[in-house]
């Protein structure tokens, strides 16, 4: 098992952050979606239980060219499918994301905890065991500075070239940007991956870890980079574009060409 907790720094609030954040998602979502893969949307509702209320999400990802070539030999039609439950009680959420065919030898879980004012300092946000903490690597993602594939590259998703009309944010040019921007706030994001394939347990635990901190720094690049779409955003509008986007999806996900066939992300 792989535990790694990333900390992105965002330069917004955390109360902004909520809408910046399920703005994003529809977004990203429609993009990685055609030719029969992508993100099919089987609940999205509100949810409460003893000491918590939020919104659930229910998705399936089927993305089986995005996987390993590796993988994808010695996996059966379908079983790439992935399964994804989120409780977003911000500004606390869990997700788990399972496999059909691997059951409980195979799961990605994380939890996240949006932290307003944080620089990334925090040494245990999730109040994690002592166990667990000797196994953890913290790793802090700088979205302008980070390097990224030069096929993930957009310009007009460059941190470093944005600017913010309706914020006055950005560009982040200083590297030192994460120890001056206001507002700030950080996201704690503790991810547990766990493989059990013999064979290949150690190799794909490392090409999920590397694939989620790829796909962490390429949101939060997309989310500060679309700060003028989502800023002054209400929760009900929100909803509407998941609404809209589940619909959106659905029709995507049945015609074209997968969204790797073209290029895009």
């Amino acid at each position: 098992m792989i535990i790694n907790e990333y900390r992105v720094i965002n330069n917004c609030t955390e109360q902004e952050y909520q809408i910046a954040q399920l703005y994003a998602t529809a977004m990203a979502s429609k993009n990685s979606t055609g030719g029969g893969e992508g993100v099919e949307v089987l609940k999205n509702e509100p949810y409460e239980k003893p000491n918590e209320k939020g919104q659930y999400t229910h998705k399936i990802y089927r993305l089986a060219s995005r996987v390993p070539g590796w993988v994808r030999a010695i996996a059966p039609a379908g079983a790439l499918d992935l399964y994804e439950e989120a409780w977003n009680a911000y500004p606390y959420c869990k997700t788990v994301l399972k496999n059909g065919y691997m059951k409980d030898a195979f799961s990605i879980v994380y939890e996240t905890l949006h932290v307003d004012g944080s620089r990334g300092e925090l040494e245990n946000a999730l109040n994690i065991s002592k166990e667990d903490l000797k196994k953890r690597n913290v790793i802090i993602i700088d979205v302008a500075h980070d390097k990224i594939d030069a096929k993930d590259y957009k310009a007009d998703e460059d941190p470093k070239k944005y600017h913010s009309e309706k914020t006055g944010r950005g560009p982040l040019v200083d590297p030192k940007w994460q120890k001056t921007c206001e507002p700030v706030m950080t996201c704690y994001k503790l991810v547990y991956i766990e493989f059990k394939w013999f064979g290949i347990q150690s190799r794909t635990e490392s090409f999920i870890a590397k694939t989620v901190h790829n796909l962490f720094t390429l949101f939060h690049r997309q989310l500060f980079c679309w700060t003028d779409r989502w800023y002054g955003l209400t929760i009900d509008d929100i909803r509407e574009i998941e609404e809209q986007t589940k619909k959106d999806l659905d029709e995507k996900r049945n015609v074209g060409t997968s969204p790797l066939d073209n290029g895009s992300n």
